[in-house]
């Protein structure tokens, strides 16, 4: 069994023309819908996702279902669900299709990243964990800046029998195009930077290609419930009160090892700096990420 994630964005075609021309036999399409930019733009990514809809049910057969995203700039919250997402499609038996072509940056790269996490985890299943991108054959941003100017052209070249009430709007739409053309020109397609939480970059962490030994979940699941340790013998000292045993300098030498499987120079999930003679030890952004995804499972 197929299952398909796909994110919704502005497209149609390249979210389903490549499944239908290279004949895949798609069971289940999951498509994500989010609200992005403008109430217009929101209400135009519904209208693509329920044509989406219709056409994977029509034309593939597929079974399908809708969900929101509540905030598709939350880097964090997409990877925790979709690390969620893709392991319960596979618990249930079926090969996993993320497209990471559509949508903000921010899902798809948390939906590829929380693959290839899963994919580090299961390795039995690697082969049925699948990120793909498809590419359209053209854009349409720029025949339609090309209409506009046409448009703008034509109406620059009306003669109207000057009273105001032919002339002001074809002066007010003139205005309006020249206006949005200039700002093509000089900028692109898109306009400013959005603020985002407290900044306006949205960092992408890079998973680990390695997995998560049991002793080393128990660090990283202490580091996330208490945060900074100003020293690895903290840590140690933290995770030996928590499990009951007696700190030791073999516990230590324990903790200090594991935690170096797991900081910049092995799995990437902790981060240290030097502080003094001791090391600030914490989670890394990919390790908070991984803490989150399996804070649930792991309480199961």
């Amino acid at each position: 069994m197929q299952t398909h994630i796909v994110p919704v964005g502005f497209d149609y075609d390249r979210l389903i023309a490549p499944l239908i021309r290279d004949q895949f036999d798609v069971d289940f399409v999951i498509l994500l819908e989010g609200a992005v930019g403008s109430e217009a733009n929101v209400e135009y990514s519904r209208n693509i996702a329920r044509k989406l809809e219709k056409d994977f049910q029509n034309l593939l057969g597929a079974k399908t279902d809708r969900i929101r995203l509540t905030d598709v700039y939350d880097y964090d919250a997409a990877f925790e669900w979709a690390f969620d997402l893709i392991n319960e499609q596979l618990d249930d038996g079926a090969e996993v299709w993320v497209n990471v072509c559509s949508m903000p940056r921010p899902v798809s790269f948390a939906f590829a990243t929380a693959a290839h996490s899963v994919m580090v985890e299961r390795q039995a299943d690697r082969d049925r964990i699948h990120t793909y991108y498809t590419a359209p054959e053209k854009y349409l941003e720029t025949e339609l800046a090309e209409e506009l100017r046409a448009c703008r052209d034509l109406l620059d070249s009306i003669e109207t029998d000057g009273s105001d009430a032919h002339t002001q709007p074809i002066e007010t739409h003139l205005e309006s195009a020249t206006d949005l053309l200039n700002e093509f020109d000089e900028r692109g397609t898109t306009i400013g930077a959005k603020k985002i939480g407290e900044g306006h970059i949205i960092e992408l962490p890079v998973a680990s290609f390695s997995n998560v030994k049991p002793f080393e979940e128990l660090i990283l699941f202490t580091l996330g419930e208490h945060g900074t340790f100003e020293s690895v013998s903290d840590l140690a000292s933290a995770l030996a009160r928590d499990l009951n045993e007696e700190y030791t300098d073999s516990f230590r030498s324990k903790v200090i090892y594991n935690v170096d499987r797991l900081g910049p120079g092995g799995k990437g999930y902790i981060e240290q700096e030097e502080h003094g003679k001791s090391y600030r030890t914490k989670l890394s952004r990919i390790g908070e990420l991984w803490v989150r995804a399996h804070g649930d499972r792991n309480e199961l």
